[in-house]
This record gives structure tokens, sequence and C-alpha cells, in this order.
């Protein structure tokens, strides 16, 4: 028969898993899978007022360096004068911490789509619904008057939801095509006209019955090209009227915006050398300092007297 193995052994009873630092008398006796509900701790993440007392032969541990934060670098303001840095500009939300006027516009009006398309389709149908149940349900009996009435209101309210979500999901689709492609444009190009909301027209209603085949795609087409031409055209006339149009006005906005960035660029950049000239003038009268402190201490030491009688004989 094989001995019995020894109950002691040089290694611990318990020993933490890999990748868990279980540590602490509550830790320690409890069983193993408890170690994975408590948090772990460890040895760098215990503070020096955390630690416990020391004997007084050991070392006081020194104070923990903070964390060095590094300043940001501030680069030239560039004006974007090609149509993808424009673009670009648009997601770009570091410099500016707010959403750019175009895309709030896009939102706003996919939005409008979309409450537009649900009231126009769930209007008619929710009336279709309560026409057709009324014919429907003469010879159906009730328990009242009040009963009735709220069946028919509850086949309006159907026809209300299953048309008006229907509308709705595509007349937003549609709008937020012709603003994207639209908007688009008039950033690439940085300018308005009537043929961008052409181009977005016959873009969007291809688009849109492209499930139709080729004959969908080129009547949807056309019929986006023949609505987008008098729409741009009322549009750009009204902005016009008002004595600039929108793409006028961001590009002037964009301009001040640049002017100022460039201001600031500038004005941080002649309070740096400002401030590396006082730095070395400050450290240049610092050293003429040190060194007449150190002449005078020089001067004040005793003689050496050995050295004196050497020189003396």
């Amino acid at each position: 028969m094989d001995p019995e193995p020894s109950r002691t052994s040089s290694t611990p009873a318990y020993s933490a898993p890999r990748g868990w630092m279980c540590t602490g008398p509550t830790q320690t006796a409890r069983p193993r899978f408890f170690c994975f509900l408590l948090p772990g701790v460890h040895a760098a993440d215990v503070g020096p007022a955390q630690l416990p007392p020391s004997s007084s032969t050991s070392p006081a541990p020194g104070p923990v360096p903070p964390p060095t934060i590094l300043p940001v670098i501030i680069g030239k303001p560039e004006f974007p004068n090609t149509g993808w840095e424009r673009i670009k500009e648009l997601f770009n939300l570091k410099e500016t911490w707010r959403r750019p006027e175009e895309l709030i516009n896009i939102l706003q009006l996919s939005f409008l789509g979309a409450v537009t398309g649900f009231i126009y389709g769930g209007l008619p149908a929710a009336r279709t619904y309560r026409q057709r149940y009324i014919q429907v349900s003469q010879a159906e009996l009730y328990t009242g008057r009040v009963d009735a009435v709220r069946s028919a209101h509850n086949a309006a309210l159907r026809g209300f939801i299953r048309y008006g979500w229907r509308w709705s999901w595509r007349v937003c689709l549609i709008l937020t095509l012709f603003s994207s492609v639209n908007t688009g444009l008039s950033v690439y190009r940085d300018k308005d006209a009537v043929s961008h909301y052409v181009a977005s027209g016959a873009i969007t209603m291809g688009l849109y019955r492209l499930n139709l085949g080729l004959r969908g795609l080129v009547a949807g087409s056309v019929l986006g090209a023949l609505l987008g031409a008098p729409f741009g055209a009322l549009v750009i006339g009204l902005q016009k009227l008002t004595g600039e149009t929108f793409r006028e006005k961001r590009k002037r906005e964009h301009r001040e915006l640049y002017e100022n960035k460039l201001e600031e660029w500038l004005a941080r950049l002649s309070m740096t050398d400002e401030l590396v000239s006082n730095l070395n003038s400050s450290t240049q009268q610092d050293e003429a300092i040190e060194d007449d402190e150190r002449i005078q201490e020089l001067l004040s030491l005793p003689r050496n007297t050995g050295v004196d009688q050497d020189s003396s004989s």
C-alpha cells in the first residue's frame, strides 16, 4: 500500500487563481469562488495612507508623484479651401463642440417629414377604418352606446397607426436623402444652385423606385428632377430676398471663425515668446547671483598657514 501523503506542505493551503489577487483576511478566509465576487486588491493600487505601519528599521515610503499632464499642442488654424476639407469639417466636433447648422437642418427636416407623413397617412386611414367598421358591424350587439363608440374609435386608431407609420418612414427617408445630397453638393461646391436641387431630386427618387427595376429608376429620376427644379428655384429666390443665401451666410461665419482662431493663435504665440525670453533673462540673473555668492564664499574662507610658510621660506 502506498503511504498516505503528508498533509503538511511548504505551499500555502490556498493560492489565488492566476490573474486575480485575493488579499486581506476577509478574502483569504472565504472559499475560492468568493474571490471572483470580491474586488481584487493589488499592491500598486494601495496608497501610502492605506499601507500598514512598518517597523522603525524599514524606510518610510516616499510620496507618490502626481501624473504629468502634457499641454495640448495648438497648431496654426487652416481655412478649408477644398470641397473634401469642407465636408470633413461638418463632422469635426472637437474644435467647435457643437453640431454644424447643416446637420441640424437635415435632422429637423427628417423629423418634420416623419411627423407630416404620419399625419398625412394616418388621418384618412382612420376615417376609412372607422366607416368600414361601422358598415361591417351593423349586426353586432353591444352592451351600450359607449361600447359601440369605443370599438369604432379603436378601429380608427388601428388604421391611423398602421398607415401613418407606412407614410411616415417613407417621407422621412425621401426628405433625408434629398437634404443630405443637396447639403453635400452645396458644401462641396461652396455655393447654392438650382442644379443641386435637380440632382438631389433625381438621385432620391431614383433610389426610392430602384426596387421596380431599370424603368422605375429612370422614371423616378425624371420625376425627381422635375420636382426639384421649381422647388430649388423657389428656395433660392426666397433666400435672396433676405439679402444673402444660406451658403453665403455660412461662408461669412466660417471666415469670421477662422479670423478669431488666427488672432487667438498669434496671441498665444506672442505670449509663449515673451515667457521664454523672461525665463532666459531670469535664468541669467540667477546664475550671476550664484556666481557672486560662490566667489564671496571662497574669499571668506581662511587662508592655509602651511602654504603661507612655504611661500615665505
